[in-house]
């Protein structure tokens, strides 16, 4: 699965609670973001974590969250924002 996201892309993080190993913030599924940057292809942790090959290569993103939209009650100021890496994955387009 190939998403071909770029900067500035909207993204909306998967939903879900796996079992095992799992590489995304339960707080952040089911926000919506925009792709910072595209930082690559590395192998995918949540299968390193069992000792498995972790292929095939994942594109990982970083994905900027507004804290306001993250958190309801945030208390900062209303620009700030949060960068975390996300797998591609955990992510979709968003509209």
């Amino acid at each position: 699965m190939s998403l071909k996201l770029k900067n500035g892309d909207k993204v909306l993080v998967r939903t879900g609670n796996p079992t095992g190993h799992c590489r995304t913030p339960a707080y952040l599924r089911g926000k919506t973001g925009v792709v910072h940057r595209k930082l690559g292809k590395f192998k995918n942790p949540e299968q390193l974590a069992y000792g498995k090959s972790g292929k095939p290569k994942l594109i990982l993103y970083q994905v900027r969250f507004e804290q306001t939209a993250v958190w309801p009650n945030y208390g900062g100021a209303p620009r700030d924002t949060l960068l975390v890496d996300i797998f591609e994955h955990w992510l979709e387009a968003a509209t």
